[in-house]
């Protein structure tokens, strides 16, 4: 790879499909469903009778669903949530498991189009929420493969660099959170690759299995008296009387309030919330599993990896320390082609030279929710209360926003302030469900991070 000097280090040429061994031609990858569904399968809730009547009625099972549907079990309210597929099957299950709990925008950004105030909430909601995960899963007794690793931000160029490290030494500052600048003569300590100029560290995130969180998730909200619905689809809500007429693909129900929790799988049912939620396509593919010494220089620290880059990748071990799984965008809109995992597989083998001849064990996608503001959001309108938006940071904000919006719900307003209970993201001209306009999107990013390197280069 590049040096800025002009040094050029040789790569090895894009792998096409051609190259792959005989058994992955078809394919690619062994298998098209998610590493997480091995431990912790996806499978529908046996079927119950739905209840006519409903205190709340909950569209989406994921991880908000059955946050908010877990608080308000536990507070006596009659409470169901339905979902068009198996509970979990969407993002909460196909997710790279990290918690995150960041958000697109930076403080800048932030602070021009909301306000310094809104900004600093937002930064200490973050913190608040990484922490109340962690005690979550602590005292719920959740057996989701948590572990507080940390996780490193590779730099493209020692501009970024520059920037990067006062913005961690502004973080460890502001929040106390632990923060700081990783020099590219010591990257090799926290990552096995040179392919980025340095970067920072913040110990406060870590890694868990997505598929087991969500199945953990789901059995203490089973057991709190929460109902959920498998296969049963949000076909209409209609305002009637003191509440709401929600109609099912099992029946009708009354409700007297209702909740949405869909994010990157909102459908028709919703219609104002779709005209704000734009679903993109992410992939993770996971490698067969690595000699134990070849993990340890890849991964010294076990940490979770991201970089600066608009369509750049993040990437982690497996929980047990046997793969690494690497994710980012899926510029594809149907079916399940090919040329995305190779896009990824390309990807790391520029970061990791020495897994040019590894196989891929999984390779799949799922929905994420982008929206205009790029912030998870809390909103009401015509009555009905959504939890939605996480832009691809859900494994903490998906929990954190659902159980607000629950409380928020039943009139519990010091339990229910957040940072993002304000006003509904901005619908996206000439959108109606379908995102013609995500590869031109795409394109354009793929642009900005070439001109990013270009410049790192010079």
């Amino acid at each position: 790879m590049s040096d800025l000097a002009g040094k050029q280090d040789p790569l090895p040429p894009p792998v096409t499909q051609k190259d792959f061994p005989a058994m992955q031609q078809k394919k690619v990858a062994d298998k098209n469903t998610p590493y997480w569904w091995e431990a912790a399968p996806v499978r529908p809730v046996p079927p119950q009778p739905v209840s006519r009547t409903l205190d709340v009625a909950i569209v989406g099972a994921g991880y908000a669903g059955l946050s908010a549907g877990l608080v308000l079990a536990r507070e006596g309210r009659s409470v169901a949530a339905f979902d068009a597929m198996s509970p979990g099957e969407g993002g909460s299950s196909r997710n790279g498991g990290v918690t995150s709990g960041t958000v697109r925008p930076d403080y800048a950004t932030i602070t021009k189009h909301f306000g310094e105030e809104k900004a600093i909430a937002i930064e200490a909601e973050g913190k608040i929420a990484r922490e109340f995960l962690y005690d979550f899963l602590k005292t719920e007794g959740l057996d989701c493969d948590f572990r507080l690793t940390g996780m490193f931000k590779g730099a493209l160029g020692y501009d970024q660099y520059d920037k990067m490290a006062r913005s961690a030494e502004t973080l460890a500052k502001r929040l106390g959170i632990e923060s700081y600048a990783v020099p590219r003569a010591e990257q090799r300590d926290y990552v096995g690759t040179d392919f980025y100029r340095g970067g920072t560290v913040r110990m406060d995130i870590g890694g868990l299995h997505p598929s087991k969180f969500h199945a953990e998730l789901l059995r203490i909200a089973l057991a709190s008296g929460l109902t959920v619905h498998s296969h049963t689809p949000v076909t209409a809500i209609t305002p009637e009387g003191n509440g709401f007429r929600v109609t099912t693909s099992a029946g009708t129900v009354q409700a007297r309030q209702v909740l949405v929790c869909t994010d990157g799988y909102t459908d028709a049912a919703a219609p104002y919330l779709r005209r704000r939620l734009v679903p993109v396509r992410a992939r993770i593919i996971t490698t067969e599993e690595l000699a134990p010494e070849l993990m340890a220089k890849l991964m010294p620290k076990g940490m979770m990896i991201t970089e600066n880059r608009q369509l750049g990748f993040y990437y982690r071990p497996s929980p047990d320390g046997t793969r690494m799984l690497l994710g980012g965008r899926d510029s594809s809109r149907v079916g399940d082609p090919a040329e995305p995992t190779i896009r990824l597989r390309n990807g790391l083998v520029e970061l990791f030279p020495e897994l040019e001849k590894v196989r891929l064990s999984h390779s799949w996608y799922g929905n994420v929710a982008m929206h205009r503001d790029m912030m998870p959001r809390i909103f009401e309108k015509n009555g009905v209360l959504y939890a939605t938006g996480f832009c691809g940071s859900g494994t903490v904000w998906a929990p954190w926003v659902g159980m607000r919006a629950a409380h928020k719900l039943m009139g519990h307003a010091d339990k229910a302030r957040s940072a993002f209970d304000f006003r509904p993201p901005a619908a996206v001209p000439f959108y109606r469900g379908n995102a013609w306009f995500m590869p031109a999107f795409i394109k354009g990013y793929a642009l900005q991070d070439k001109i990013a390197w270009w410049r790192a280069k010079r």
